[in-house]
């Protein structure tokens, strides 16, 4: 194998591979990347069994061939090559990457031991990258974290013709997206726990692409796969199984407060009061008509006090939230100010945008309080 290629491409596409290379592989050569130079260009591939990673590029081939070498490794040379076209070539059991007058040795790994790639699954649709990353970093933030509890490291994705409904909940907040997107075929109905972690990601580097095709597999519950594909790169991965929790019945028809708050000014003023809570201490928020005022501390302890504006339609109320959970919620809904709908201080509150535009109310962030002692 011979291979000609531009150093910014090589870095991007090997970047992009190595991105699902498990930190603790179970196998050897599960921490190593494909190199397939074939008549139509350069593959670069990934596989752990869980996730599947491939870029096609071109390149000047002059021998065709395929190699197996360290994944983390290359992406760290390829990514401080010098600027300039980089060769690389099969000597014997080692790689040779030359750009300019720096040259590497890589050994190889053995090939023959490395997993097949999935196959795609056949195309579901298709959606705009930027909607795609946004819609999943909405969602992402409320996913769980915790691996023994599989199911809530996931986001729900349910498909109802154009439209599609992501939802992820960590049982301390749960974030809910609707958005639209074009299905291949209008009566399309289906749904998927995705891993969080790897769609983020995913979606996140797709964020510039004109159209990423969705590709959802028809296999049974933890055995299907969902694929991405957009600007000659692909991922796919195995869904979750489990069954999630029925979100919608937590979300509240009815409200006995309403407020209305300059996002800004509001986050700004949790991080300032969050300065004096101890880990796992909340920050109490206390609307009553034009005047919201925020508090932290108690006691003998460090204590902070601060009074913004908000407009509040109903009841006053009293309520604490987690300061983390309550700025990621800030941050997530994204506009110039959020309205925070109540039902009573120990229940659930819901954060969403108030703009006029027409996804306004596509995105609602729902927070439990933390219960206040005294």
């Amino acid at each position: 194998m011979k291979i000609r290629v531009e150093r910014d491409v090589l870095a991007d596409a090997v970047a992009w591979a190595a991105r699902t290379l498990p930190s603790r592989p179970s196998l050897p050569v599960l921490a190593g990347i494909v190199l397939n130079a074939g008549s139509e260009g350069l593959t670069i591939s990934s596989f752990d069994y869980a996730v599947s990673g491939r870029v096609d590029l071109d390149a000047d081939i002059t021998n065709e061939g395929t190699c197996l070498v360290s994944g983390r490794l290359l992406a760290d040379i390829a990514r401080s090559l010098p600027a300039a076209p980089v060769v690389l070539e099969n000597e014997g059991s080692r790689l040779a990457i030359t750009c300019g007058r720096s040259t590497f040795m890589l050994p190889t790994l053995p090939i023959e031991d490395y997993p097949q790639l999935p196959d795609m699954p056949t195309s579901s649709g298709t959606i705009d990258g930027s909607t795609l990353a946004e819609a999943v970093a909405q969602v992402a933030i409320a996913a769980g974290r915790d691996d023994t509890l599989p199911t809530l490291t996931g986001i729900r994705l349910e498909i109802e013709g154009a439209a599609i409904t992501m939802a992820a909940t960590d049982r301390y907040r749960l974030a809910v997206r609707e958005f639209t997107w074009a299905p291949e075929s209008p009566s399309l109905s289906a749904h998927a726990l995705i891993p969080a972690r790897t769609l983020a990601d995913t979606a996140k580097s797709l964020a510039d692409v004109d159209e990423v095709i969705i590709a959802l597999s028809s296999g049974g519950a933890g055995e299907g796969l969902i694929g991405f594909e957009g600007d000659g790169r692909r991922t796919t991965t195995r869904l979750l199984d489990g069954e999630f929790p029925k979100y919608r019945s937590l979300l509240p028809s009815e409200w006995a407060a309403l407020a209305t708050v300059d996002t800004a000014l509001l986050a700004d003023a949790v991080k300032r009061v969050a300065l004096v809570a101890e880990r796992n201490t909340p920050v109490r928020l206390a609307f009553d008509g034009s005047e919201l005022t925020l508090r932290a501390g108690a006691g003998d302890d460090a204590q902070a006090n601060e009074v913004i504006e908000c407009s509040l339609e109903g009841d006053a109320i009293d309520i604490a939230f987690n300061p983390s959970y309550l700025l990621d919620g800030l941050t997530a809904v994204n506009s110039a100010t959020t309205r925070f709908a109540f039902t009573q201080a120990t229940r659930p509150a819901v954060l969403t945008a108030t703009d006029d535009s027409a996804e306004a109310d596509s995105y609602r962030y729902l927070l439990m309080p933390v219960r206040l002692t005294g």
